[in-house]
């Protein structure tokens, strides 16, 4: 809490461009690997036709979701995986993709209702969060149609 204010956490999914597919939030004190299940399962991912057009194929993500039940949860929903591995892969290889998230996270944070957090509803936050994301995929669309 910093003076009455809850703090906060984003999660953001996106794409390999960069554009944010999905975004949540949670508490600050709370783990990031808990809110992965929760942003990936809206996805179709069962036998149905069009489930796997969908559904990511490849998830990146840092040591924070180097956890076994979770390597074993996107292998059986047929998520290839690339995670840090705590204490083995070196952050050079890794920060080749990384940037793609981190601007990413700059992008949404741009946004002055965002960072710092104004207001005290998760509901409220919530929804400029999603806002800023379509704003980003609205100019990101101006630019590829110019």
């Amino acid at each position: 809490m910093d003076r009455g204010k809850p703090g906060s956490r984003m999660h953001v999914l996106s794409d390999a461009a960069g554009l944010p597919l999905r975004v949540g939030i949670s508490a600050a004190g709370t783990l990031d690997s808990l809110a992965l299940k929760p942003m990936l399962s809206p996805f179709p991912m069962g036998h149905e036709p069009h489930a796997d057009q969908s559904k990511p194929r490849r998830l990146h993500a840092d040591t924070a979701y180097d956890i076994p039940h979770l390597r074993r949860w996107l292998r059986g929903q047929r998520i290839g995986v690339r995670i840090a591995r705590k204490g083995i892969d070196s952050s050079e290889r890794l920060g080749r993709r990384r940037w793609v998230i981190e601007r990413t996270m700059s992008w949404l944070t741009g946004y002055r209702r965002l960072n710092p957090r104004y207001e005290r509803h998760a509901r409220n936050y919530l929804a400029f969060l999603g806002l800023a994301a379509a704003l980003c995929c609205y100019k990101r669309l101006l630019n590829l149609t110019m």
